[in-house]
């Protein structure tokens, strides 16, 4: 590749990969169609790629002339000049070669996120987690990011910095507050309808999950028309927030939608994935599992699985506010024995010197919650103490692990602690302090718990 301001030479790295594997199927592409990131106001012309070594054979290239203001080319190679041409478009996404030596700069995009959970304000899984991390890592690329949520009534809002309220507006034939603040340094929205739909005590678990996140959906983008907010990008979630993808888009925005369990609402996840411009998943493994479901098999050339991470600056020991004693490898015995003895504190466990077994999670089925129970018993019947943190979006499983609670408490009054509740702090805690963790899951899209 030579390269200068205003000249690229083009022979090799991905021009070359793509002409070769696309002479097997279809002979030789040989014109190269550019754009300039789609924005620029010059739209360079279809170039024809010449032989790059003598006899025509082998690579191919191309010298293209861009302006010194552009800052990535994005190509598509064709067989001809004619727009009923065969492409390789890189299935619908182009390719793009950064530009060096000019002056132009890559724009930032608008992006907003909608979705009903939010680490650490409002989780109950690893959705929560992964909205918060994703917006975080995003921005941190130069973007601008905007999360919008339900303003529940649960909300830890003592972790969301300089809330208040701006106006509203009507939708639904109710009336809407908008709230704005910041958590974990996001933007962040939050949608307050007076029908009472987020003043349940809950997230999940009313009989009526599908109404009330159909309303929000409808309100999102009814809150960004009426404030004029012009995202480029918007990200919906799961079943969730799905109708936001085949909803009124503002400013033509491209809808990108991911799928972090599809055991929920595969029909609302169907309708997602056709209209959506495209589709993630939490990791390549969970993509081909549910490759072959019906409402994603049509679509596979939209999905993507792309492995979820977390965000190591809130989950990292030596730093944690949630931590009585930060830690690194050098005392890392010290930190954990003080978040022991914090933990049992807390949970008015003996402070003793034995393995402490803990699980943080959603009482599902899918989590293997039969298992839960079994490795409590076995915990404390051996010795050690078990630790719980989580709750039950099902009354019949929620009364059984009540149940749970109290016979434990009666045979092992110092060896067990079941927490029913949303409390991200304490699940740091309990991270921190534990010596061996739980993950009994009858199958996991992915599985944040083992990275923490």
């Amino acid at each position: 590749v030579a390269l200068s301001p205003l000249s690229w030479s083009l022979c090799a790295a991905v021009g070359c990969c793509v002409l070769c594997w696309c002479a097997v199927l279809c002979a030789v592409l040989c014109w190269l169609v550019c754009w300039l990131r789609w924005r620029h106001q010059q739209r360079l012309p279809a170039t024809k790629m010449q032989p790059s070594m003598p006899g025509g054979v082998g690579f191919l290239k191309a010298t293209i002339d861009v302006p010194d203001d552009a800052h990535v080319l994005d190509v598509v190679f064709a067989d001809s000049e004619s727009a009923q041409s065969f492409h390789d478009d890189n299935g619908g996404l182009d390719y793009h070669i950064p530009i060096e030596g000019g002056r132009g700069t890559m724009p930032g995009l608008k992006v907003v996120h909608v979705a009903v959970e939010m680490a650490p304000i409002a989780k109950v899984g690893g959705m929560g987690d992964v909205v918060t991390a994703l917006a975080r890592a995003v921005q941190e690329e130069g973007h601008s990011v905007e999360v919008v949520v339900p303003k529940y009534d649960v909300i830890s809002y003592h972790q969301v910095e300089g809330l208040y309220q701006d106006g509203g507006f009507n939708h639904g034939g109710t009336f809407v507050r908008v709230w704005h603040g910041q958590v974990e340094g996001l933007a962040t929205t939050f949608l307050e309808p007076e029908n009472g739909h987020f003043w349940r005590q809950c997230i999940y678990g009313r009989g009526d999950d599908h109404v009330r996140f159909g309303f929000f959906c409808g309100a999102a983008l009814e809150y960004l028309r009426v404030r004029n907010v012009q995202p480029n990008i918007l990200h919906c979630h799961d079943w969730q927030s799905a109708a936001v993808s085949w909803g009124e888009r503002p400013n033509n925005a491209k809808v990108a939608f991911t799928i972090h369990n599809l055991n929920y609402g595969a029909d609302l996840v169907g309708r997602a994935m056709a209209t959506c411009e495209v589709a993630t998943t939490v990791s390549p493994t969970y993509a081909r599992e549910i490759s072959g479901h019906p409402v994603i098999a049509p679509h596979l050339t939209k999905m993507f699985g792309i492995r979820n991470g977390i965000d190591q600056e809130l989950w990292d020991p030596s730093i944690d506010e949630h931590l009585p004693q930060n830690f690194g490898p050098e005392d890392v015995v010290q930190g954990k024995a003080a978040a022991k003895r914090e933990l049992r504190r807390r949970g008015n466990l003996a402070d003793v010197d034995v393995p402490l077994v803990s699980v943080v999670t959603r009482l599902v089925h899918q989590k293997g919650i039969h298992l839960i129970k079994h490795a409590a018993w076995r915990t404390c019947e051996r010795g050690g103490q078990f630790v719980l943190l989580g709750s039950a979006p099902d009354p019949r499983v929620q009364g059984e692990f009540n149940a749970l609670r109290e016979q434990l408490m009666r045979a092992y009054p110092d060896r067990a602690a079941l927490f029913f509740s949303y409390d991200e702090p304490l699940s740091h805690l309990i991270y921190a302090a534990s010596d061996m963790f739980l993950v009994p899951s009858m199958f996991e899209p992915c599985g944040l718990t083992q990275m923490i």
